[in-house]
């Protein structure tokens, strides 16, 4: 249960989508039933049917920021840079003084710049190498033109996962900018989208609304740390970097309502339950309130919150498929993927979705 090879999976490589479906709710969608151990193939806009009245959906409602840019190093190479660090994402480590900003970033180059080369992008934009740091992570001072942000927000490409292969030629980079975003994405400072909600469109929640399901959002600012690789063969083992998250006030409240009144809690994808499950108190209430959090979540694991789980397949020995697999039961996680491959649903970021009830 806890050896890494038991989170591995076979995954042809034409189930992985390239691009999003043609609409949102059109999505394939693979309801779970827990408690019967049964699946149901159904599509996500028929989710208003799948829920109950008195359920609450919880959304994360971070906004990704298209913080890919490309440059050229003194040499006059190729480098490409993944900004991972945003002021409103609550980070202590960016620095801002005498019009410079210095962030942590990844560097993808032919070769790893030296500390104190200089790096030139566009609109009059250019970078030190401050620092080089573990994982292949450098820090870099930005300072000309408009700046680091206003440059990622005019000319910065969505940060898509490397299975998405298709290079910033494809001309498919505004549909990116509108599709790797959720309908609800208010907060700007994730570098990857919490991709469940990816398939919501404002017509279906207002269905919801009408059916008696409401929703409330938190904020957790996806880090590059969710998508570690993990290398250890005990699961336990693996760590994850913090990310910031927020919960209001009335966020919690609701929660708690809903409890109360025997609703549902359901979360839309990891994140939410990464968020909720960390600030849950011994009672099963919520503490509202910023903070970070790098809780790992592995079969075993006790929910004290969330209730149902509206999540996308994720990658093979990853620790979202630890989490699902906590959530659901090992065993029926294999199944439920072993159906998935073999229906044919696609996977990963602009993949289809699972219900886990």
């Amino acid at each position: 249960m806890f050896e890494i090879q038991d989170y591995d999976y076979e995954l042809p490589q034409d189930l992985i989508a390239q691009v999003p479906a043609h609409r949102r709710d059109r999505s394939r969608l693979l309801v779970v039933d827990r408690s019967t151990a049964s699946f149901r193939d159904d599509r996500f806009f028929s989710l208003p049917s799948l829920l109950r009245d008195g359920d609450l959906l919880v959304v994360n409602n971070t906004r990704v920021v298209p913080a890919r840019i490309f440059g050229r190093k003194e040499s006059g190479g190729r480098v490409e840079i993944l900004v991972l660090e945003h002021p409103e994402a609550g980070e202590t480590g960016s620095v801002k003084e005498g019009g410079s900003a210095t962030r942590i970033c990844l560097v993808k180059s032919s070769r790893r710049p030296r500390r104190g080369s200089l790096l030139f992008f566009d609109s009059g934009v250019c970078g030190e190498v401050k620092e080089l740091l573990d994982n292949g992570l450098v820090m870099i001072s930005f300072y000309g033109g408009s700046g680091i942000d206003a440059l990622m927000s005019e000319k910065g490409f969505m940060p898509l996962p490397p299975y998405i292969r298709r290079g910033k030629e494809s001309g498919l980079s505004e549909l990116d900018r509108v599709r790797y975003q959720t309908v609800y994405s208010e907060r700007a400072g994730a570098v990857a989208a919490p991709t469940a909600g990816l398939h919501f469109t404002t017509d279906l929640l207002k269905r919801l609304k009408a059916g008696g399901v409401d929703m409330v959002s938190l904020t957790l600012h996806v880090g590059h740390g969710t998508f570690r690789p993990v290398r250890v063969k005990d699961i336990r083992q693996h760590r994850l970097g913090h990310e910031y998250f927020v919960i209001e006030p009335e966020v919690a409240e609701r929660i708690g309502e809903t409890r109360k009144t025997g609703g549902r809690v359901v979360a839309v994808g990891t994140t939410v339950v990464r968020t909720l499950e960390s600030a849950c108190m011994p009672d099963g209430s919520v503490l509202s309130g910023a903070g970070k959090t790098d809780l790992l979540i592995t079969p075993g694991f006790v929910f004290k919150v969330v209730d149902a789980l509206i999540t996308n397949f994720h990658l093979p020995k990853s620790s979202l498929l630890f989490l699902v697999s906590a959530f659901a039961g090992p065993d029926l996680i294999k199944k439920a993927y072993e159906r998935a491959v073999r229906k044919r649903y696609r996977f990963y970021s602009y993949g289809d979705a699972m219900l886990i009830v």
